[in-house]
């Protein structure tokens, strides 16, 4: 193991703010594209299913 300790792990040589912010914010950001794309395609669904009945 690269580390020595667990919490050796989470301070990542002193740059572990750095680098635990960067994880944060990408899975955030993929995270809120995931829930985005879902919303649209039910959305674009139940516009299609209204069409079909117009």
């Amino acid at each position: 193991m690269a580390f020595e300790s667990f919490a050796e792990f989470i301070a990542m040589g002193k740059h572990g703010f750095y680098v635990w912010l960067a994880f944060a914010t990408t899975a955030t950001a993929l995270i809120g594209l995931v829930v985005f794309a879902r919303r649209r395609n039910r959305l674009v669904w139940r516009e299609l299913a209204e069409e079909d009945y117009e």
